[in-house]
C-alpha cells in the first residue's frame, strides 16, 4: 500500500510501509474499512517534516503523514449499524482509552493513551486505504463534497475554541492569526454570535481572504500594537469579548491580554514550542477568564451539520490541490509557508 511516509527529518518518499499493510488487513466487527479520498495538509505534519519532533512526540521512526481525511466506506465489520458500504465519510483522527478516567469524564481529547494519527508512533492515512472505529467516523451531508470533508477536522479545532470560549449573540472578538485554525476559529466564532470580529495577521493576502469571509470580519494588519490600538478605538476603549490566540507566536501571545475587555476571555489555540511570558496583572486587572485548546471532543456531528446547512463555508479556505504522486512536492511547498496559501490538500488515486 503506496503511502506519504517521513522517513526522517527534511525527507520524505512514496513508499509501501508492510507493516501497515499487515495491520490494514484486520477489520474488527465495530470497524469500517475506508478508500481514502482527500487528506489536508495540517501545519503539525508539516512541523514534523520540518522540525522532526512537537514537544515530546519525536519521528524516531519512519511515519505516515496526514490526519485531516475524507473517503468513502468499503467495508463493514459485523457489528456496525449506523455505516454502510457505500457511505461518504470523514473521520476523527483520535481514539481515546474508553475506559480512561479522562474519556469517562467526557474529556477524552486529553487522554494520555490517545492514538491519534500521525502523531509518533501512530501512523496517519496519507496512503489508499484505513481501517476505524465506527464510533469515529462520520457519514457526510449529501452536498458536502470531500474536500469540505477534509476541513473538518481543522474545523473542528475551531467549533472547540468557539464553545470554550462561551461566545453570546453580539460579541465582539479578535482572532490573532489569518493562518488555517485561525480562519476556522474565525468562521465558528461568526456562527456562534460574535457580531464583529477583528482578524489579523502579517500577511495581506490572508487578511484578504479572512475579509472576505463576512462582513463582520474586520481585518487588521499585526505588528506595532495596531490590533489593540484598532479594537479600543472602535470599542470606546472597552476592548474585545473574546480573544483567539492562534498565531503560535510568542510575541503575539504575550499581548494577548490588550485588547481585551474586563471579565473577557483569552483562548489559547496556537501551539507553543517554548515558554512564553504571561501577563498576570493584565489578566488580574480584567478578571479574565482563560481557556486552552488541546484538539477538540465532541464537535465533528456539529461541524458536519454547519457545513451542511451553509451555516459555515470553509471552500475560500481550500487554496490549492495536489494529486498524490505530487505529494511530496505538496510538503517542500507547504514548508516554504507561502503567504497565499491558508489549507493545502491532497487528493489520492480513486
Amino acid at each position: 500500500m503506496r503511502s506519504l511516509v517521513l522517513e526522517r527529518q527534511h525527507e520524505l518518499s512514496l513508499r509501501d510501509v508492510p507493516q501497515v499493510d499487515r495491520e490494514e488487513e484486520t477489520l474488527g466487527p465495530r470497524d469500517v474499512r475506508i478508500k481514502l479520498h482527500t487528506v489536508g495538509i495540517c501545519g503539525s505534519d508539516v512541523h514534523y517534516y520540518t522540525h522532526g519532533r512537537i514537544g515530546p512526540f519525536v519521528v524516531r521512526d519512519p511515519m505516515i503523514l496526514g490526519h485531516e481525511a475524507s473517503g468513502t466506506v468499503i467495508e463493514t465489520g459485523a457489528e456496525v449499524t449506523r455505516l454502510a458500504v457505500g457511505d461518504r465519510v470523514c473521520m476523527e483522527p483520535g481514539i481515546p482509552d474508553p475506559n480512561s478516567r479522562a474519556s469517562r469524564l467526557g474529556l477524552y481529547n486529553v487522554d494520555p493513551a490517545v492514538r491519534f494519527w500521525a502523531t509518533p508512533p501512530v501512523h496517519g492515512i496519507l496512503r489508499p486505504t484505513c481501517v476505524h472505529p465506527e464510533a469515529f467516523t462520520f457519514k457526510l451531508p449529501d452536498n458536502v463534497s470531500f474536500a469540505e470533508a477534509a476541513m473538518a477536522e481543522p474545523l473542528a479545532v475551531g467549533v472547540h475554541a468557539a464553545t470554550k470560549a462561551r461566545v453570546k449573540p453580539g460579541d465582539v472578538g479578535v482572532v490573532l492569526g489569518a493562518g488555517p485554525i485561525g480562519l476556522v476559529t474565525a468562521l465558528a466564532a461568526l456562527a456562534a454570535g460574535c457580531a464583529r470580529l477583528y482578524v489579523t495577521d502579517l500577511s495581506d493576502t490572508k487578511l484578504e481572504i479572512a475579509a472576505g469571509l463576512s462582513p463582520a470580519v474586520v481585518p487588521v494588519r499585526a505588528g506595532g500594537g495596531e490590533p489593540a490600538a484598532t479594537v479600543l478605538s472602535d470599542t470606546d476603549g472597552w476592548g474585545a469579548d473574546v480573544v483567539w490566540e492562534a498565531t503560535g507566536s510568542p510575541k503575539a501571545a504575550a499581548g494577548v491580554f490588550e485588547p481585551l475587555a474586563p471579565g473577557g476571555c483569552v483562548t489559547l489555540i496556537g501551539g507553543q514550542s517554548d515558554a512564553i511570558p504571561y501577563d498576570a496583572g493584565a489578566a488580574m486587572v480584567r478578571e479574565a477568564r482563560v481557556e486552552n485548546i488541546f484538539r477538540y471532543a465532541h464537535v465533528f456531528p456539529r461541524c458536519l451539520a454547519m457545513l451542511g446547512s451553509g451555516t459555515i463555508d470553509v471552500r475560500p479556505l481550500i487554496t490549492r490541490t495536489y494529486a498524490f504522486e505530487d505529494g511530496v512536492a505538496a510538503f517542500e511547498r507547504a514548508a516554504e509557508a507561502p503567504p497565499e496559501e491558508v489549507k493545502m490538500q491532497i487528493e489520492l488515486p480513486q
